[in-house]
């Protein structure tokens, strides 16, 4: 190419870049959010979720959307996440939805319900089985949108100052417990207490309350509750697979540009495998330390599960008859349920409790 013609086209070039560029720009507005989270940095794996998508979303936008996490009270309390999203005060939550059954008992449903979904489960469900259409349905009379930023995975029963054995032992019981499950709790005998992760230690500790849970071994052991509860029970049937939910100001939503919230939505799906993962590798470790240093492991009784279960279905029919939001999204997930216990009992069950009675030999 001669010298003449290649500044030509140099110059072409460089014309249309100068075009383009505004419209790029255009296109890749730089937007400042806070998010405000329910937990306090402490807990590092369930605050870091919310970490973990603001990180993304900055990376994806080259830094153009950044979204600034707040812990529990640096901008409202822990329990009122949704709330200051709902009203404008924030544009962003990261919260369990379950806190919110005060306001409508439908929420627990896409977080964690008693005898409902593991983690696995509660994923495909969301993702596949039609709970998002469900889920942002609801939701939307709040004026926010979802998505799952985060799973503990099953949790752990709790912290007990005294053996639980029988159900009569529950009588009385002074606990702190979130969500619906409280209400089934109740009918059981247990005085359900709600309170926020920060809130939980000092209660504990002065006998305010009886017992507590929280999530599991490596989140209970930074709180402390070995320190003033001996006794550690399972399974925490009424979170088999809690999702964290990122909760968005619905106007701010449909106020973002298209890739934004598309970057948005990979980010909380990213953070949703990243939370659950990192749970999955820091608890075995948490629990070995727990048990070396005196606490004791318990499970709880057939008794005490089948006497809540029985609880949980009654609640759920007494909800159920007065609220239509409650029975659409109850029944949607109990038949998915249903179809996915049938299929993990024939290969996932199977395999699972082979590697348990085997971990020893290979």
């Amino acid at each position: 190419m001669k010298r003449r013609d290649f500044l030509k086209v140099s110059a072409a070039g460089a014309a249309a870049t100068a075009v383009a560029a505004p419209a790029i720009a255009q296109s890749s507005p730089e937007i400042k959010w806070r998010l405000t989270s329910s937990f306090p940095k402490s807990l590092d794996t369930i605050y870091g979720g919310a970490v973990e998508l603001s990180k993304y979303v900055a990376e994806m936008t080259d830094n153009k959307f950044q979204i600034q996490v707040f812990a529990a009270g640096e901008i409202v309390p822990g329990l009122q996440a949704l709330d200051a999203t709902s009203n404008g005060t924030v544009e962003m939550s990261h919260t369990v939805a379950y806190y919110y059954v005060g306001k409508d008992p439908t929420f627990a449903i896409y977080a964690s319900v008693p005898f409902g979904l593991n983690a696995r489960m509660q994923n495909s469900w969301w993702y596949q089985g039609g709970g998002q259409e469900l889920g942002n349905e609801f939701f939307k009379k709040f004026g926010v949108i979802g998505f799952p930023t985060g799973n503990t995975g099953t949790q752990m029963g709790g912290w007990f100052r005294k053996e639980i054995k029988t159900v009569a032992d529950m009588s009385g019981l002074k606990m702190r417990i979130g969500g619906i499950a409280g209400q089934v709790l109740q009918k059981v005998g247990v005085v359900p207490q709600q309170l926020a992760g920060g809130d939980i230690y000092p209660a504990l500790e002065k006998g305010t309350i009886d017992a507590a849970e929280w999530v599991g071994p490596y989140d209970d052991e930074k709180l402390g509750f070995q320190k003033v509860a001996k006794y550690y029970y399972y399974p925490g049937f009424w979170e088999g697979g809690p999702t964290v939910h990122s909760f968005v100001n619905l106007e701010k939503w449909n106020a973002l540009p298209k890739n934004y919230q598309a970057i948005l939505a990979n980010g909380a799906a990213n953070a949703n495998s990243w939370m659950a993962a990192r749970y999955d590798m820091q608890n075995p470790s948490a629990l070995k330390r727990l048990v070396a240093g005196g606490t004791q492991l318990r499970p709880f009784t057939n008794e005490v599960l089948e006497a809540c279960l029985k609880a949980t279905n009654e609640l759920w029919g007494e909800i159920s008859a007065k609220n239509a939001d409650f029975k659409k999204s109850i029944e949607a997930m109990q038949a998915y349920r249903s179809d996915q216990y049938l299929w993990w009992q024939v290969a996932e069950y199977t395999f699972d409790s082979f590697m348990i009675r085997s971990r020893t030999r290979g």
